[in-house]
Order: C-alpha cells, then sequence, then structure tokens
C-alpha cells in the first residue's frame, strides 16, 4: 500500500475536521433543544436525528485518526478492544459482562467489517446450564441488517461465522451454537476460581471506573419542621446512591439542600422574640420545634399586626440585621439537632448546605440571565423559557411580581454553583417523581444559559409514595403525617419483640441483643423501600419487613450471621482458610458450588447497573439471588462433617473458602444498602 500524499492528508482532514464542527454544533442544539420537547412527538425525531449525527460524527473522528497516520491502510479494519488474554493478569475484580462483550464485538467487526456499529447482545442465560452461562444473542438482528442490504445470511449462518472469529479467551471453556442461531456461553471455572481467590485474598474490589465529582442531592426537608415519613424515601435511596459511587471511588458531595430561607422565617422571628425576648443571652427551650412553628403560624393567620411584623423581621433578616440573624441562626441550629438525632440513627453522613447559601449568589445569577436576555416579562414577573420559540411546557418564574425569589431561582442558582465552584460531573436528583418536570425544565434553562454543556445533565432520582396498608397515604389514625422518629420507634420496638420471640433473647448478652435490635429494626425499614422499584409506591407493613423468610432484610441478616458461624463453629480463622487457599485453592466440582461462584463473579456488573440507571432493587434482588443460591449449595454440600456425637471428623476447606466469599460479597452489599450487619443474631 502506497503512502497518502501529505497535501491530501491535510485537505482531507481539514475538511473532515469542518464537518465535524458542523455536526458538533448541530448536536449542541439539539441537547440545548430535547427536553423543551418533552411529551411531543417530535422528540422521536429529534433523538433519531442526534444519534445519526453522533454516529457520523463517530466515523469521521474515526477518519482522521486513521488518515492522520500515513502509513495506514486505507480498509484497515475497526480498532478492537482489549481482551483479557491471561487471568493471572485479572488482579482483584472483573467484569465479566463487560468482557465478554469486547470478546463478541471483536468477533463481530472481524466477520461483519462493513457494519457500522453492529448489535453486541450478551445475556445471562437463565437457570438451565444446557444454555450455557451466558448468550451472545447478536446474529439474529445482524441478519435482519444484512437483509435490508440485500445479502442473505441466516441468523445461523451469522452466528457460525462470528463464532469462527470469536479469539480465544481466558473467560470462555466453550461456545455453542443453538437453535436458530444463539450463540451459548460457558465460562471457565479456573477463571471463577482465580477472582474467588482473589475475593478471598483481598477482599471484595470496586470495578475500574472513571472517577468523576457527583453533586447529590438528596433528603432536603425544611428549618422548624420534623422529618416526616415523606423524607424517608429520598433519605434512604439518596444515602445508597451515594454509597455505591463512594464504593467505586468517585468524589461525592452529599448535599442536604435545607428550606431555610423565606418569609416563614418572619413569623418564626416575631413569635420567638415575643416568648423568648432573652434569646439572644439565653437559649430558649424549644423542646418542641414543630409546636413552635404552629403556634407561629396561627398567630400570623390570625393577628394582622402580628403578620405585619413579621414581612418586617423578613426584610432586616434579608438586609442582614445581626440581631435578625441571631433568630435566624439560633432556629436553623435547633432544627438541625433534631435532623442529626435522625441522620446518626440511620447512619447517613450529610452535608447541610441551606436556600440561604444561594442568596447572594441568586442575584448575580438573575443579573446574568437578565443581561443576556433570557428573561421575558409576564404580568409582573420575569420568566424563563426552555425554549423560547415554542413556549413549550411550564416557564421558570425566576423573579416574582413583588421582587422576591422563588424555587426556581435558588435550583438554577444551586445548578451553576455545583458546576462551576464544585466542578461536578453528575447532578443527582432524589425527590419524588411529582418534581421530575421542574427538574428537567431546571435543566433545559440550564443548558439554554450555558451553566450546563456537553455531557453534564441533572439527572432525577424519582421515587413514589409510602401508602399504608390500607393502601392509602401513610398516615396516623387521627389522620396525621407519621414522624419519622415515631416510625423508628416503633421499628425499635418490633424488632425487639421479634428478636425476643424467636428466643435470642437467652442467647446474646444484652449489648449483642441491641446491636442485632438496632440492625434489624433500620434495616428491615430500609431494605423494604429499597427492594421496591423506586419508581412506584410501597405499602408500607413491620409486619412483612420483619418476617425471617422471603426476600427481607431479617432474612438477609440471619442469613449472612449463619454463614459467618459456619468457619467459627470449626474454629477455622481467615488466616488458616487463606494458607488452605494457596495449597487447594477453589475447586467448584458439585454444580451448586459452581452455581454458587458464577452468582458472586456478577457482582461488579450488578454493580455497574445499580451505577448507571440508580435503581437500587437490582442490588436487593442480586443479594436475595445469592443468599438463595447459598442455600442450595449448604443444603447439598458437606462443609464440615461431623460423627454422631458431635465431633468433627472432616474440614472441607475449599468450601470454607467458598462460605467465606459469600459473606465478603453479601457484606459488601448490605454495607451499599446502609445496613449494618451483627456477628450473631
Amino acid at each position: 500500500m502506497s503512502e497518502i500524499d501529505p497535501k491530501l492528508l491535510e485537505i482531507r482532514t481539514t475538511d473532515a475536521e469542518k464537518q465535524v464542527k458542523i455536526i458538533e454544533e448541530e448536536l449542541d442544539k439539539i441537547a440545548k433543544d430535547d427536553l423543551a420537547f418533552i411529551g411531543d412527538p417530535k422528540l422521536d425525531k429529534l433523538l433519531s436525528d442526534n444519534e445519526k449525527l453522533k454516529h457520523r460524527l463517530a466515523i469521521l473522528q474515526n477518519a482522521i485518526k486513521s488518515e492522520g497516520n500515513p502509513k495506514s491502510a486505507k480498509n484497515e479494519p475497526k480498532k478492537r478492544p482489549n481482551l483479557i488474554t491471561d487471568i493471572n493478569s485479572i488482579e482483584g475484580t472483573i467484569c465479566i459482562l463487560d468482557e465478554l462483550k469486547n470478546v463478541f464485538e471483536s468477533a463481530i467487526v472481524s466477520a461483519y467489517p462493513s457494519l457500522e456499529n453492529p448489535p453486541v447482545v450478551i445475556t445471562l442465560s437463565g437457570n438451565n446450564p444446557k444454555f450455557g452461562d451466558y448468550q451472545c444473542n447478536s446474529a439474529m438482528p445482524i441478519s435482519q441488517i444484512l437483509k435490508s442490504k440485500n445479502i442473505k445470511s441466516s441468523p445461523r449462518e451469522v452466528a457460525n461465522n462470528i463464532l469462527n472469529k470469536t479469539p480465544t479467551s481466558p473467560l470462555i471453556e466453550k461456545i455453542e451454537v443453538a437453535g436458530a442461531g444463539f450463540l451459548n456461553i460457558y465460562l471457565n471455572k479456573a477463571l471463577a476460581a482465580h477472582v474467588l481467590n482473589c475475593i478471598l485474598r483481598f477482599g471484595v474490589q470496586p470495578p475500574p471506573v472513571k472517577r468523576e465529582r457527583v453533586i447529590v442531592d438528596f433528603s432536603s426537608p425544611n428549618i422548624a419542621k420534623e422529618m416526616h415519613v415523606g423524607h424517608l424515601r429520598s433519605t434512604i435511596i439518596g444515602d445508597s446512591i451515594c454509597r455505591v459511587l463512594e464504593f467505586l471511588n468517585h468524589d461525592v458531595l452529599r448535599l442536604n439542600h435545607l428550606g431555610d430561607w423565606g418569609t416563614q422565617f418572619g413569623m418564626l422571628i416575631a413569635h420567638l422574640q415575643d416568648m423568648f425576648p432573652n434569646f439572644k443571652t439565653h437559649s430558649p427551650p424549644i423542646s418542641d420545634l414543630q409546636a413552635f412553628y404552629k403556634e407561629s403560624k396561627k398567630r400570623f393567620d390570625e393577628d394582622e399586626e402580628f403578620k405585619k411584623r413579621a414581612y418586617s423581621c423578613v426584610v432586616q433578616l434579608q438586609t442582614g440585621h445581626p440581631d435578625y440573624i441571631a433568630a435566624w441562626k439560633l432556629i436553623c441550629e435547633v432544627s438541625r439537632q433534631e435532623f442529626q438525632k435522625i441522620y446518626n440513627r440511620l447512619n447517613i453522613k450529610i452535608v447541610d448546605r441551606g436556600e440561604s447559601f444561594y442568596q447572594s449568589r441568586m442575584d448575580k445569577v438573575v443579573k446574568e440571565l437578565k443581561d443576556k436576555g433570557y428573561l421575558e416579562e409576564d404580568d409582573g414577573r420575569l420568566i424563563m423559557w426552555s425554549n423560547p420559540e415554542t413556549h413549550d411546557g411550564i416557564p421558570l418564574t425566576v423573579v416574582k411580581s413583588d421582587g422576591g425569589y422563588t424555587y426556581d431561582t435558588s435550583d438554577i442558582s444551586a445548578i451553576k454553583q455545583r458546576v462551576e465552584e464544585e466542578k461536578g460531573d453528575r447532578f443527582i436528583y432524589v425527590t419524588d417523581v411529582g418534581q421530575y418536570t421542574h427538574f428537567m425544565t431546571i435543566d433545559a434553562c440550564a443548558r439554554r444559559a450555558g451553566i450546563l454543556t456537553g455531557s453534564k445533565r441533572i439527572e432525577h432520582v424519582g421515587f413514589g409514595v409510602v401508602l399504608g396498608e390500607d393502601k392509602k397515604k401513610f398516615k396516623t389514625r387521627s389522620g396525621d403525617t407519621i414522624k419519622l422518629i415515631d416510625l423508628l420507634d416503633e421499628g425499635l420496638k418490633r424488632a425487639l419483640d421479634k428478636l425476643v420471640e424467636k428466643g435470642r433473647d437467652k442467647v446474646l448478652k444484652p449489648e449483642e441483643l441491641q446491636l442485632a435490635q438496632e440492625a434489624v429494626a433500620y434495616g428491615c425499614i430500609k431494605y423494604a423501600d429499597l427492594s421496591h422499584n423506586r419508581i412506584n409506591d410501597y405499602i408500607f407493613s413491620f409486619d412483612k419487613m420483619l418476617d425471617d423468610k422471603g426476600n427481607t432484610a431479617v432474612y438477609l441478616l440471619y442469613a449472612l450471621t449463619r454463614i459467618r458461624s459456619i468457619a467459627r463453629t470449626a474454629q477455622i480463622s481467615g488466616e488458616k482458610l487463606l494458607e488452605e487457599c494457596q495449597k487447594t485453592g477453589f475447586k467448584l466440582d458439585h454444580e451448586t458450588e459452581w452455581k454458587l461462584g458464577k452468582v458472586l463473579l456478577r457482582f461488579p456488573e450488578v454493580i455497574l447497573k445499580v451505577t448507571s440507571d440508580l435503581y437500587l432493587h437490582s442490588l436487593c434482588e442480586y443479594l436475595y439471588e445469592i443468599s438463595s443460591a447459598f442455600t442450595d449449595f449448604y443444603d447439598k454440600c458437606y462443609c464440615v462433617e461431623k460423627d454422631k456425637t458431635g465431633n468433627i471428623v472432616k474440614i472441607f476447606y475449599e468450601r470454607l473458602m467458598l462460605c467465606e466469599v459469600t459473606a465478603k460479597v453479601m457484606e459488601q452489599c448490605l454495607d451499599i444498602l446502609g445496613i449494618k450487619t451483627v456477628s450473631k443474631m
């Protein structure tokens, strides 16, 4: 192959770069506009055009890279992914699913080099071993693509072509073509043994990912109001999302966006001045802040003079008068102390950042939006549309008719601060599903204003409502919203009753019983929430949560303590297991050993899925699958053999090793879910 004329290369490259720039501008325009069409039929076409542009952009960029090397051949095939060629190169963890995708992508590109972005479809095969461990189901869609190009090739022919081009991989024992064109993939037991060995030696390691700065906004109660059951889901889901991201070594900022600014603080300060006139020198005994709030609200609604004074207090607060700032800080601090009691009990770490933090930034944002012509006047208000040409959706109210700011102003200022000052890459908001439209409008307006660019976007993690067993909104018998602290107290009481019913108070020391009580109480509340698809409403039932059968925290905690007790009963230390592992390694000879081993190998792919879609119930289902596979293994395989008198006659070390790895993976999963484990229950 002769070398390309350098002048021609330069012209081609420049021309390609110009086309890339044009497409990038079109992509940017689509990115700015697409959210404005949510619910509009035009969205499908827009997304389709977006994908075509992305694909064309990739082709051009690859062409530039290829032409940039004068020695490259014109028809050089698409660069294949790097493949693992040696089991021993794997240190700690591997995502089997991703590696299989790499293997078959390489095979498909080799078999069909003319296809642009051919589908690489890898799935689990299910429980029937005759279908392998995984399947490559790319043959049928590729056959359809070929058919559209007037090339006749049956799915089975395609599957055989792919098989013939599949590179050797230490992950794969064998591949079989089955049925209409399925490729059944059988994993290599030596690979599984190596990975399990790594977990035993080094613990559960995260799969390698690009490190990002992630801002997670969750919990978010209002100052001077008690946390209630409505805050439960945001707090639990948000904490678990942070935990899974932190496990992957991302730089996570956990933010509690507190409602600590606004008109209500005028009435609270005015009431504080009346009830505790010496509040500046003596800390007022506000034991029930909710009652204090209700008293001030009642006065505000019924007493015109008090209302006027409350408005005057708001003005004094916003202008920074020291006495009013002192009163405001005192009220905020009392609230924070109450919130912290909840967070301590649920083991939640979070950084408070109230709306007041953004007050000075709001002035700058409003000026900037106004100067750039993004704001329109509407009945005295200043509003911003995500798409000024169509006026689709609901605009942001950036400035009220009285000159005040709104939640919209606060949220647009917050996202600007999180992009520019916090240098965030992902921005996750955990709120009820009803706020989806609001956050998508914030995203679209921030994109229009140039605050969000490229791949940076708001990710809304929505969730449904907590229902009572009557399938109505969860409330007290009197119709009041249930306080979160009362719910946790009830959980503690029920958990202790359950443990006593099981006779655990007879075998556990008092401190062990208390640890078990707290683990069960808070664990069952968290797991009941996280094990449901968060988008759906779920029924809150202590009876179901505390059931020790089925997919519940209680069942999983009991299962884990039983697994841990096996080695303890045999008096085998972790050091002894490592020593034996060096001698024998993992055998995985029995079908239940192999089944359990394969389930444990899937931990990285489950974690990566959760990190991507932010649905925690997948992790809960995986935990239950581990426990079920372990039960099947333990029922059919002796780990410790005893004689009729109960004396140990034989120890199967390779099975105790499998028990240890199972426990390690379960503990890591439970930790990500925010559930504490105990050594005895």
